[in-house]
């Protein structure tokens, strides 16, 4: 069976080094196919291997890891993001979570046991915050505008669409998941956010984690 590429993007050699020892000692099934210590280093290796997962630290000395999060969900919409970083902020994680990343875990608390948790949530398909990640989605996301206090009624199509947004799936996986087309999925979306007053992705899902419609769990959201 072929191994689960990955590669890891950091400025600091001992802190790719403990990656590395981390993805050999629990993870035999995935290999490190590169490593790069700035942006620009890993678009280059992005050019030339076919990687399945990027491990990225968010500061990086060149461009911001928002940036490459961008850029890489745009170019390589495949690559799964494991966001491993410093920066905890409410923004960057608002920002990281509407483009999509998969998994966001802090330094600070990212030992071997949660960054094994992660890795194996992005590799069952499913989305990981780290327990201090989580907690600040949730104190973010309760402060909500008053259009959305208001009881809305979806229908289970638009409930089921929502879901599936929060689980970090684009349109088309939606569509294939749900037998429609991507139009369809679009205008239910469009349904949703003409029901809720707003006119993005990240507040239907804020919407979502207040009124319960999904559920935040620190291991595998």
């Amino acid at each position: 069976m072929e191994k689960i590429k990955v590669i890891i993007v950091d400025d600091h050699e001992l802190f790719r080094l403990g990656l590395r020892t981390a993805l050999k000692n629990h993870h035999p099934d995935l290999c490190v196919a590169g490593e790069a210590q700035s942006g620009a280093q890993l678009f280059a290796l992005l050019e030339t291997i076919t990687a399945d997962i990027v491990l990225l630290d968010i500061s990086l000395p060149d461009i911001s890891g928002i940036e490459i999060a961008r850029r890489i969900k745009t170019k390589y919409p495949k690559v799964k993001i494991l966001v491993i970083s410093e920066d905890s902020s409410a923004a960057t994680i608002k920002e990281m979570i509407g483009m999509g990343v998969e998994a966001f875990i802090s330094k600070q608390n990212g030992g071997v046991e949660v960054f094994t948790e992660a890795i194996c949530a992005i590799l069952q398909g499913m989305n990981y915050f780290g327990k201090d990640i989580s907690e600040i989605i949730y104190n973010m996301y309760i402060s909500i505008k008053k259009t959305t206090e208001k009881t809305v009624e979806f229908t289970e199509q638009e409930k089921t669409i929502i879901e599936l947004c929060f689980s970090g799936l684009p349109a088309k996986l939606i569509a294939d998941r749900l037998r429609i087309s991507p139009h369809t999925v679009n205008w239910h979306k469009a349904n949703i956010f003409r029901k809720l007053g707003i006119n993005n992705t990240p507040e239907m899902i804020q919407y979502a984690l207040k009124t319960g419609i999904v559920k935040i769990n620190h291991r595998t959201i």
